[in-house]
């Protein structure tokens, strides 16, 4: 998956990052009012991470992290939102829910449960659950696991070990399953701002995938114009 993380607070960014970054998720950062909004608008995530005391060009707190995230709501932006502050008073936590936040967590906090909590957002908005599964390919989205159910004997999982990228599409791919994914939509989700994933490398992915997932009972197809889509093998398939 791939987060936006808007904290100011150096230490703090560094280790939340690295332990999503551990995680096998993509971060993308801010510090300021105008990196979160510029960041939030250009960059499709899956979820934000979102601290209430972002200071403002001015250098002041203020609440600008509230309005950053009213503007992204009064513009129709609906990714899940946990917000990240060190305010425990109950009208600031319901000051942050009635601005748009899907939930909110008071520091300090625990780094697992804000992964937990990332999931939990993403999968209501995808609605996927944890565990999918198409024709004999099983994919555990917490436990990053890919699996695949034995042609001999459906009860037996074989593991079906990816490279990182690979394992990303097929991630974003299967989330939730069914679901037509463009290029454009693949690819920006799966780019940094300094390692565009390019059309080409795009679909040099996409056919290693297909060639990896033969005998698994699903199968990646193309929709001319629209774009992949993961679904059961109907025969030999494409």
């Amino acid at each position: 998956m791939r987060f936006l993380l808007v904290e100011d607070d150096d230490v703090l960014r560094d280790v939340m990052q690295r332990s999503l970054s551990q995680a096998g998720h993509r971060v993308d950062l801010a510090t300021t009012v105008a990196q979160a909004r510029h960041l939030w608008q250009v960059q499709p995530v899956d979820a934000v991470l979102l601290d209430l005391n972002l200071p403002d060009r001015a250098g002041h707190a203020m609440g600008s992290g509230l309005t950053v995230l009213r503007e992204a709501r009064a513009r129709g932006d609906r990714t899940p939102v946990l917000v990240l502050t060190a305010r425990n008073r109950t009208e600031e936590r319901i000051a942050g829910l009635d601005a748009g936040a899907d939930d909110y967590l008071g520091k300090p906090f625990d780094l697992a449960e804000v992964e937990a909590r990332l999931r939990a957002l993403v999968r209501r908005a995808q609605g996927a659950s944890d565990v999918v599964e198409i024709g004999g390919l099983r994919l555990d989205r917490r436990a990053r696991r890919l699996q695949v159910r034995a042609e001999t004997d459906p009860d037996a999982l074989q593991p079906l070990d990816l490279p990182a990228r690979e394992f990303e599409v097929l991630l974003e791919l299967m989330s939730p399953p069914g679901r037509v994914v463009s290029k454009r939509s693949l690819s920006d989700k799966l780019s940094g701002f300094d390692d565009t994933l390019a059309a080409n490398a795009l679909e040099a992915f996409i056919s290693r995938l297909r060639r990896k997932l033969q005998g698994s009972g699903a199968t990646i197809r193309t929709l001319r114009g629209l774009g992949y889509v993961v679904e059961a093998q109907d025969g030999d398939g494409d």
